[in-house]
């Protein structure tokens, strides 16, 4: 019998919620395929800033490493907004993921037949769309030359603000690798996004996305300018399978993608590229509804299913639990975030066991 050592990280808000319902469905894929999944707890986020001082602790990083994956729910809140900037939750996060390499960030956007209204969108327009945006994380405009420059004088305010985008030909082939690759778990699509006409970085990441893609016969490569891609985000999505991009233009395209699906609380996220990958749902720590039961934890299940399939490699796993979410949709049950107001809501913890029981029925299927 295998077994996958875990790093599990809850954090702060709902974020220890969704990741015990995220690990009751795990523990249920174990089962289903003679398998254990153990786990290794840490702290990061305002719980290890409460507790160590820190908001990512020297013992954390170490046990991170030496796992097969992260399991990772949610941090920060109010309570930690005063802080020093180098104090914050999120500046933990920041440094968890430049130590663990993980230098591609894979945010998909499924639409759920059942959750078609809930969309802003017209259902026509967005049934049968599946997207996988791949952001690259470490390079680009964020990371780039810059600053502020001049002073303010009695003529008048004379400072110029300054960020320069920088990426070199070896970051693009690895991002740009890393999407083909998904792209070959998928429908075999890639659709590079860049500023070309106007940027040299751009013009740079074309030519080496086109010389990467050559590489892969068995998957289409195509370009689009990225003002041209978030027209068609919205006007037709199913054209789109894999998009890969930088920086800047992934961190807006994949937020507006994320909003095809009708809740936030249904996305999830993967960063891989280094040894040990982090996989976390995107919907942050919402204190607001803390310990309440309101918390939707499919989106973490769904990060489940991403731990599942690009950090350990078990797609048929993976399979299982994307089949469990379609079919506890498809029974009607709903969290709070999914019903209209006045309509009956599983608690968080009640999902979690209708996805855990969908699973066996599943696996009885296969």
């Amino acid at each position: 019998m295998a077994t996958h050592t875990l790093s599990v990280i809850r954090g702060d808000g709902i974020g220890p919620e969704v990741i015990a319902e995220g690990i009751k469905v795990l523990d249920a894929v174990g089962r289903l395929t003679g398998q254990t999944f153990t786990y290794t707890e840490h702290l990061a986020g305002g719980a290890a800033l409460d507790a160590c001082g820190v908001p990512l602790p020297d013992d954390t990083l170490r046990g991170v490493k030496d796992s097969a994956a992260l399991l990772f729910g949610a941090i920060g809140g109010p309570k930690w907004e005063s802080v020093p900037h180098h104090l914050k939750p999120e500046a933990g996060l920041l440094k968890l993921r430049k130590e663990l390499g993980t230098f591609a960030n894979l945010r998909p956007a499924t639409v759920y037949d059942e959750l078609l209204d809930a969309s802003t969108l017209k259902p026509e327009v967005l049934k049968g769309t599946d997207i996988m945006v791949v952001r690259e994380l470490t390079g680009g405009i964020y990371f780039g030359p810059g600053g502020v420059t001049g002073s303010v004088t009695a003529s008048g305010d004379h400072r110029v603000g300054i960020n320069t985008e920088v990426y070199s030909a070896f970051e693009i082939e690895r991002i740009v690798t890393v999407a083909c690759e998904t792209a070959r778990l998928r429908s075999k699509r890639v659709c590079s996004v860049d500023k070309a006409n106007v940027l040299a970085s751009s013009q740079l990441w074309r030519e080496v996305a086109t010389a990467v893609g050559k590489r892969y016969p068995d998957v289409a490569m195509s370009h689009m300018y990225v003002d041209n891609a978030a027209m068609q985000l919205i006007r037709n999505p199913r054209q789109f399978d894999v998009i890969v991009t930088g920086n800047l233009f992934g961190d807006i395209l994949s937020d507006e993608a994320s909003m095809l699906t009708g809740s936030i609380g249904m996305l999830a996220s993967a960063s891989v590229g280094g040894p040990v990958g982090f996989f976390e749902p995107i919907h942050g720590s919402a204190p607001d509804i803390a310990g309440k039961g309101l918390a939707n934890p499919l989106a973490t299940i769904a990060t489940v299913s991403m731990l599942l399939r690009y950090g350990l490699e078990q797609i048929d796993s993976a399979n299982l639990v994307d089949a469990a979410i379609k079919a506890v949709l498809a029974k009607g049950l709903r969290t709070a975030d999914l019903v209209a107001p006045g309509a009956k809501a599983l608690t968080t913890t009640e999902m979690g066991a209708a996805v855990v029981v969908a699973l066996g029925s599943t696996a009885k299927a296969h």
